[in-house]
C-alpha cells in the first residue's frame, strides 16, 4: 500500500506527519533537553529539528514523548551565553544553549508503548532549554529560529508563506546535489535542480539530479535517507502531474500495474519538469511504450486488460496519485446490499435537485465531493493513523463518524444527502489490513457503547481477505464489465462536465474541476492561499479523458472448441462449430504472422496495381491497375493467362463475386464493369456515378460502390440506386462481416458508418487530417480501422464514434488487413509492417515492393497473402508456421 511503502524507507519514530500541513522540515542537530539541575535528570539526549513553523525534539529514549513547540506560541527565543547558563556549576564547562519560552506548547506522544494515540496538549507557561552537541552551531540555529518566529507571527497568512518560502529557496540555493553519491565515476550528469518529493499530506525539499544512468533525489534535511536512487532502465512509466493546480509534478513508476509510484517530484518550474520528463522519455523510447487513454481502452475492450487494471491506468492518466490525497485514485462501488451485482453510480436526490434549480450561478448539485483527503483517510485510518492525526490536528474523528461497517457506509452513500464518496483501489487489492485494527488503535467508543475496532464485513465474507477476493471477483464480473463504461462516463468522460453532467445529475462544486480557477491570477495573497487550501482539502475531479460516450466492453460468450470427445460426453457434428474452428485458426495464424515469407513475385502491369481478387479455389488471381487492364494469373501454372481492357482510364479496384464466376471492376471513367470468368469477356457495364468509382464491396446480392462524387450507391434493380451522401470524395468503402454496417473513408479525413438496412448514418467522425486510403471493420464489427495520408492509423468505436486508438507511423500506410488487434499493412516505402495495436508497436518489418504497397488480399485462414505495388508487381506470401 502507498502509505506503508513510504514508511519502509525509515525506522525513525519521527515522521514528517508531525508537521503542520504545508510545513517544511529544514535541519536537525543532536542536542540535549536540559530538564533540571540534578545529575540524574538534567539531560535528555535526542534530535533537535528546525521546521518552518515549529521546533521538534525527538528523544532517543522511546519512553519519552516527542515535543513539538509551535513557533507562533513562543514568547521569547534567545541564545544563552556560557557564563549565564544556570544548568552548570561554577567548576564545569558551561556551553551555550538555546532557550525557548512559550505560554502554550504541545507534547505529542507518539508510539509510547508501541501505540499511536491522539496528541496530548499541555497548556501553561514554560521555558525549555536545549544544548546542541556541536556548540558552535547554537548561535546560527537561534538566528534561524528568530527569523522563522518572525514569519510565524506575521498577521497575514500570505506574508508568512512568502517569508518561509524565501527561507527555503535561500537554503536550496546555498546547497547542491552531492556528486559523491553517484553510483559510478563514469556517470555523466545531465541536469540538476531544486524540487520537493511529494508524499501523502507532506513534501520534502531537496535536489534532483539526472545522469545518463540514474535519477537521484537528495533531501535537504537528509530525511528519510541521504539519497534516493532510481535506475533509468528500471522505469516503466512516467506521468506529468498537476500539483496544487499547477503543471509542476512528475511521477515515476518502476512497475507496470502498481498504483504506487517510486517517486513523485514537484518542481518549482514547469520548464525544469518538462526537461527531465523528456530526457527520461527519450531514454525509455526503445524500452517502454507510452500509452494513451484510447490505447488502454482498446486493450480493455478486447479483454487484454482487466477492469481493475484499466481503472488504474485511467486514474494515472487523469492525474490521480496515491501520493496526493486530494487526487487519490477513485474506484466504483459494484455491489448493492453485497448480494447482487449493481453499479454504485451517483444517484440523484429530489431535495438536491430542487436546491440546484433555485441556486444562483455557478450552480452545483453536491456540496461535497466523492474523493477528498478526508474520505481517503476515512477508509485507511487503521493503517495510516498518523496521516489522520496530521490531517485533523492530532485528533481522530468522532467514533460515530468512523469507518466501522462496509454495509452502513454504502447505505449512507446511497441514501444520505451529503455523502457521495466512492471507493479506493485498496478495496480491490490483496492487502486486507486496512479493514482490521491490527495496531490496536484506540479509535473511540460509539454512542451505543461499542468500541471501534475491525470493520464490520458483509455476512457472506468469512474474513477480510475473503471479502477482498469476492469483491475483486465482482469487479471483474460480466455484469460490471458490461456497465463499467457508464461509470467511466461520469467520472472520467463526457458526463463529467457541461450539459451532459447536468442531465446526469453529476454536477459538483466549481472549485473541484480542473481549470475552473487560476490561483496565480488572484492578486490578494491571503485569498489565493485560502482558495488553494480549500481546493486541496475539498478534493478534485479527475482530468477529463473522454469527450464522447465511452464504448462498452466486448464480453463474448465463450465457446469450448478445444474439448476432446469422451465416453461420458460424446461430441456430435452439431457440437463442432466450423466458424469457431476457423476463428481459432485465424487467431493462431495472426500470432505467427511475423513469419510471413515471400513465395514468388511477378511484374504483370505497366502501372501501379490497384486491386487483387482471388477465386474461391485459389487457382486464379485477378489484378487491376492504373494501366486500365484487368489481368488473370494462374497460380498453378505461375503464368498470366488473360488481359482485358474495358476503357482507356485507370481501374481502381476489383472483387470476386460469391459465385466465383464474375469479377467486378471499378474505373476512373465513372463506370463499374462485370467480367465473366467462364466466357472470358465483359458481361455488363453499370453507370451510376458522376466521378471516378474508387472502390467496391458486395454482400448478399448487393453491390456497394464508392465514388469521388461524394456518394456511396447501392443499385436496386430497375429502381434508381440508393445513395449515401458524404461531405467529400469517397476513397474507400467496406462492409462488416454480417453485411449490416458499411464504413466509408473520404478525402477530407472523415470516417462514416452506415446502417445498410436504412441507409442512415450512425457515426461520422473526422479522424484524419487528409485523404483516407483504406477503412475496414474488425471481425467482431465493433471497430473500424482507417489509414490516411497523415501517416496515422485510427481505430473508431462503432457504437460511440469515439476514436479509441491513434497511432502515428513513420510513413504513410496505403492498405492493410487486420484481426482487431494486429494489423498487417503496406506503406509508402514498400515494406510490410506488422503492428500490435494493443502495445502501439511495430513487431515485424518485412521488405516487399520497391514502391508503395497499394493493394492487399488475405485468405480466410490468414495463411496466404497477395500484395500489389507501385512497382507494378504482385507478390505471393505464405505463412510458415
Amino acid at each position: 500500500m502507498a502509505f506503508l511503502k513510504t514508511h519502509e524507507r525509515t525506522k525513525e519514530r519521527f515522521s514528517l506527519l508531525l508537521l503542520d500541513l504545508e510545513e517544511y522540515y529544514f535541519e536537525q542537530h543532536t542536542a540535549y533537553h536540559l530538564t533540571g539541575a540534578s545529575d540524574k535528570d538534567r539531560k535528555v539526549r535526542g534530535s533537535f529539528k528546525v521546521c518552518s513553523r515549529s521546533v521538534i525534539f525527538d528523544p532517543e529514549d522511546l519512553s519519552e514523548p516527542i515535543l513539538k513547540i509551535p513557533l507562533r506560541d513562543c514568547k521569547k527565543i534567545e541564545f544563552v551565553e556560557k557564563e549565564s547558563n544556570p544548568f552548570y556549576r561554577w567548576f564545569e564547562t558551561r556551553p551555550c544553549c538555546c532557550s525557548v519560552s512559550c505560554s502554550w506548547f504541545q507534547v505529542i506522544s507518539i508510539k509510547e508503548s508501541s501505540v499511536i494515540a491522539p496528541y496530548r496538549n499541555d497548556r501553561g507557561t514554560r521555558k525549555l532549554t536545549f544544548q546542541l552537541e556541536v556548540w558552535s552551531k547554537t548561535e546560527d540555529v537561534v538566528q534561524t529560529l528568530l527569523q522563522l518566529h518572525r514569519a510565524s507571527c506575521l498577521e497575514r497568512l500570505g506574508d508568512q508563506t512568502a517569508m518561509i518560502a524565501a527561507n527555503l529557496q535561500s537554503r536550496l540555493a546555498r546547497t547542491s546535489f552531492d556528486k559523491n553519491c553517484f553510483q559510478s565515476v563514469a556517470e555523466k550528469p545531465h541536469m540538476e535542480c531544486a524540487v520537493e518529493m511529494v508524499m501523502p499530506l507532506v513534501s520534502n525539499p531537496g535536489h534532483v539530479c539526472i545522469t545518463d544512468e540514474n535519477l537521484y533525489f537528495q533531501p535537504l534535511n537528509g530525511y528519510p535517507e541521504n539519497v534516493i536512487l532510481i535506475r533509468l532502465h528500471r522505469i516503466r512509466r512516467i506521468y506529468k502531474r498537476r500539483h496544487s493546480l499547477r503543471p509542476l509534478g512528475l511521477e515515476v513508476f518502476c512497475t507496470e500495474n502498481d498504483f504506487c509510484s517510486d517517486i513523485y517530484l514537484k518542481f518549482y518550474s514547469t520548464a525544469d519538469r518538462d526537461e527531465i520528463y523528456y530526457y527520461i522519455a527519450s531514454f525509455l523510447e526503445n524500452h517502454v511504450t507510452e500509452h494513451t487513454a484510447e490505447s488502454y481502452m482498446l486493450q480493455w475492450q478486447r479483454g487484454h486488460l482487466s477492469n481493475y487494471q484499466y481503472l488504474l491506468h485511467l486514474n494515472n492518466l487523469a492525474d490521480r496519485s496515491c501520493n496526493d490525497l486530494s487526487q487519490y485514485p477513485v474506484f466504483p462501488w459494484v455491489l448493492e446490499d453485497y448480494s447482487s451485482p449493481q453499479l454504485g453510480a451517483l444517484r440523484p436526490r429530489s431535495p438536491v435537485k430542487a436546491r440546484y434549480r433555485g441556486m444562483p450561478e455557478p450552480r452545483f448539485l453536491y456540496g461535497s465531493h466523492y474523493s477528498s483527503p478526508g474520505y481517503v483517510l476515512f477508509y485507511l485510518v487503521r493503517i495510516a493513523p498518523e496521516h489522520m492525526l496530521c490531517l485533523q490536528n492530532g485528533r481522530y474523528d468522532h467514533a460515530d463518524r468512523m469507518f466501522t461497517s462496509i454495509g452502513e457506509t454504502w447505505k449512507n452513500c446511497l441514501e444520505g444527502a451529503t455523502d457521495f464518496k466512492e471507493l479506493i483501489p485498496e478495496f480491490y487489492g490483496e492487502d486486507s489490513s486496512f479493514l482490521e485494527n491490527r495496531l490496536n488503535l484506540d479509535l473511540g467508543r460509539k454512542q451505543n457503547g461499542k468500541l471501534v475496532g475491525d470493520v464490520i464485513l458483509p455476512p457472506w465474507a468469512a474474513d477480510a481477505s475473503d471479502f477482498l477476493q469476492k469483491h475483486k471477483k465482482a469487479l471483474e464480473s460480466q455484469f460490471v464489465s458490461e456497465h463499467l463504461h457508464q461509470w467511466i462516463d461520469l467520472v472520467f468522460g463526457f458526463k463529467q462536465r457541461g450539459s451532459e453532467a447536468v442531465a446526469a445529475h453529476n454536477v459538483f462544486h466549481p472549485l473541484t474541476y480542473e481549470g475552473s480557477i487560476d490561483c496565480d491570477s488572484i492578486e490578494d495573497t491571503d485569498q489565493r492561499i485560502a482558495m488553494l487550501t480549500q481546493i486541496l482539502e475539498f478534493g478534485q475531479t479527475p482530468t477529463q479523458l473522454f469527450t464522447s460516450p465511452h464504448p462498452q466492453r466486448i464480453t463474448p460468450r465463450f465457446h469450448n472448441i478445444t474439448r476432446s470427445p469422451s465416453a461420458a460426453s460424446p461430441v456430435s457434428d452439431e457440437d463442432l462449430s466450423f466458424e469457431d474452428l476457423t476463428e481459432e485458426s485465424r487467431t493462431l495464424s495472426w500470432a505467427d504472422m511475423g513469419s510471413l515469407t515471400m513465395v514468388s513475385s511477378h511484374r504483370v502491369h505497366k502501372e501501379a496495381v490497384t486491386g487483387v481478387a482471388v477465386t474461391r479455389d485459389g487457382d486464379a488471381v485477378f489484378s487491376t491497375s492504373q494501366d486500365s487492364t484487368l489481368k488473370m494469373f494462374s497460380k498453378d501454372l505461375a503464368a498470366f493467362q488473360r488481359s482485358m481492357s474495358f476503357s482507356n482510364m485507370a481501374l481502381s479496384s476489383c472483387l470476386m463475386l460469391a459465385d466465383g464466376k464474375t469479377v467486378v471492376c471499378s474505373s476512373w471513367d465513372n463506370n463499374v464493369y462485370f467480367y465473366s470468368v467462364p466466357f472470358g469477356r465483359r458481361q455488363d457495364t453499370l453507370m451510376g456515378h458522376d466521378d471516378a468509382v474508387s472502390e467496391l464491396c458486395w454482400f448478399d446480392e448487393r453491390l456497394y460502390t464508392a465514388s469521388w462524387d461524394s456518394t456511396v450507391k447501392v443499385p436496386c434493380g430497375s429502381a434508381p440506386p440508393a445513395s449515401c451522401p458524404l461531405t467529400r470524395g469517397v476513397n474507400t468503402v467496406a462492409l462488416n462481416p454480417a453485411g449490416t454496417l458499411l464504413a466509408s473513408g473520404c478525402k477530407d479525413g472523415t470516417v462514416s458508418i452506415w446502417d445498410t438496412g436504412s441507409y442512415a448514418a450512425l457515426q461520422q467522425v473526422h479522424c484524419h487530417s487528409g485523404n483516407i486510403h483504406r477503412a475496414a471493420f474488425s471481425p467482431d464489427s465493433r471497430h473500424v480501422l482507417s489509414v490516411g495520408a497523415d501517416c496515422c492509423m485510427k481505430v473508431t468505436d462503432v457504437q460511440t464514434g469515439m476514436v479509441t486508438s491513434s497511432l502515428r507511423a513513420e510513413e504513410e500506410q496505403r492498405c492493410f488487413c487486420w484481426d482487431g488487434s494486429s494489423v498487417l499493412c503496406g506503406g509508402r516505402s514498400g515494406d510490410l509492417l506488422l503492428w500490435d495495436l494493443l502495445s502501439s508497436t511495430v513487431t515485424k518489418r518485412i521488405p516487399a515492393h520497391s514502391g508503395a504497397v497499394t493493394a492487399m488480399w488475405m485468405s480466410d485462414l490468414c495463411t496466404t497473402v497477395i500484395t500489389g505495388g507501385e512497382d507494378r508487381q504482385i507478390i505471393f506470401w505464405k505463412l510458415q508456421s
